[in-house]
């Protein structure tokens, strides 16, 4: 191979002099390279003299017989492992779908699983490596190095990144670390980091670089997920407490995430190197202005804290809204709560709603609630043989409480029948409340054929009145 050379007349400086001779004035200014300057070292012919042989000299050393043969392996191997995943992924599937394992877990198994190409095309990649460098030493190799280096870095990034929910965060966090790490295998790190920390602004005597921000940035999206893991760890950790009460546990975790979260972002931006102070104004106004903008949401958010500190609801009750939404809680959330209905819709209720608007909670202090049913039967029934029938046939129906025992009272001396009410309990509203009704009517309706007790038909008396001529 053929080395580029070059005189000391045809290299190219990429520095950037920000050293400043005067004093700079107090106030915002910006640092870095005109966009004069760079136009016209563009058009100047002796930079694009330079340029035109700087890519001749790159083009000689690409095109030849050993780079482009480590090309041709590479593409090679990364086809054979696009082909061995397209083989293989059903049958992983099938495998995931079978384990025992939660439903994270197989979410995680299946992004896995889509590193097959990359893991199948890094070890052809070392195969080929070993077997070039054991023929033929002097060979180098250097694309086949680089290649594996970086496969490796974007398989270890990729299996780290599973700890990040959120699947557009988790890869955007991906792309940026492989960027970094790419960078730094090929060499050209320190001239990134460079041209980063060269362009920046000045505010008063702070000077805020782009590399500042893209560290800060980083720093801060690495620290979020983190503290999102943690929480989200800590609250299943917490559900599965037997000594914590349902609202407690979401309490507590809704605690342990604000904390994560705050502590995530103040860290962050100390890490990064960025003065707080420098942003006290603006952060002023800016927080002046989110509050005024936020007010629904900072209240649905204390609200929340209220209704978890006061146990006013819990995950599980029973809820009636004014409206008539029926259902029971699902999850409390920061914003909402979530009633899911008995025909599985789920409704998504401000929690500023269940401060301000009376709710029937019909599981708050105790989860029995009482049904009425209503029947009558034949005036030729004897009354008390029908409220021990109705009461004994209520015994052997499920979900109906032995205590507080079933009773049936005669209410009424209807027009056309004895009319009964039967009075029972349940504890589980949440299964729903009609078919219990209809379990127990059909029960009374058996129980009546099998002792002879008519529910008798309205009866109407019609008079004919014949006119007289």
């Amino acid at each position: 191979m053929t080395d580029i050379t070059s005189s000391d007349k045809d290299q190219i400086d990429l520095s950037i002099d920000n050293t400043i001779d005067e004093p700079a004035p107090k106030g915002t200014s910006l640092d870095g390279p005109k966009v004069e300057d760079i136009i016209d070292a563009v058009k100047d012919p002796e930079t694009i003299d330079i340029v035109t042989q700087y890519i001749k000299d790159f083009a000689a050393q690409v095109f030849t017989f050993n780079i482009l043969t480590e090309i041709a392996i590479v593409v090679g191997a990364l086809v054979a492992g696009w082909l061995l995943r397209k083989v293989l992924r059903p049958k992983i599937e099938q495998l995931i779908s079978r384990l025992s394992v939660p439903y994270a877990m197989k979410h995680i198994l299946r992004n896995v699983s889509k590193l097959t190409m990359h893991i199948a095309a890094l070890i052809l990649i070392l195969v080929a490596t070993f077997i070039v460098l054991s023929i033929m030493p002097d060979w180098g190799a250097k694309v086949l190095t680089a290649s594996s280096k970086l496969l490796s870095a974007w398989i270890f990034i990729r299996l780290i990144a599973q700890i990040i929910f959120n699947g557009f965060l988790r890869n955007i966090i991906a792309s940026i670390a492989w960027t970094v790490a790419a960078l730094s295998i090929i060499g050209g790190l320190d001239v990134a980091l460079t041209t980063l920390d060269s362009i920046g602004i000045s505010i008063g005597e702070t000077r805020i670089t782009m590399l500042a921000v893209v560290k800060a940035g980083i720093i801060l999206t690495l620290l979020l997920a983190l503290a999102q893991f943690i929480s989200k760890v800590s609250e299943q950790r917490l559900r599965a407490s037997t000594n914590l009460t349902p609202s407690a546990q979401v309490l507590i975790g809704k605690i342990i995430r604000i904390l994560m979260i705050s502590f995530a972002l103040l860290f962050g931006i100390t890490l990064a190197g960025i003065d707080l102070s420098t942003f006290a104004i603006f952060g002023g106004a800016l927080g002046l202005g989110i509050g005024f903008g936020l007010q629904k949401v900072i209240s649905n958010l204390f609200s929340g804290i209220l209704l978890l500190a006061d146990r006013s609801i819990k995950p599980g009750d029973i809820i009636e809204m004014p409206d008539g939404v029926f259902g029971w809680i699902g999850q409390l959330n920061a914003r909402y709560v979530s009633i899911v209905t008995r025909d599985n819709k789920e409704y998504l209720v401000p929690n500023e709603d269940f401060i301000t608007q009376p709710v029937i909670n019909w599981s708050y202090t105790n989860r029995l609630i009482r049904i009425e049913t209503k029947f009558g039967v034949h005036y030729n029934s004897d009354p008390h043989q029908v409220k021990q029938l109705a009461e004994d046939t209520l015994k052997g129906i499920d979900r109906v409480e032995e205590d507080p025992a079933p009773v049936c009272h005669l209410v009424e001396f209807g027009d056309s029948s004895l009319n009964f009410v039967l009075r029972y309990w349940i504890d589980d509203a949440e299964k729903g409340v009609t078919n219990t009704k209809g379990a127990v009517m059909l029960a009374l309706w058996d129980a009546f054929k099998e002792h002879n007790i008519q529910i008798p038909y309205p009866h109407r008396e019609v008079f004919l009145h014949e006119k007289k001529k």
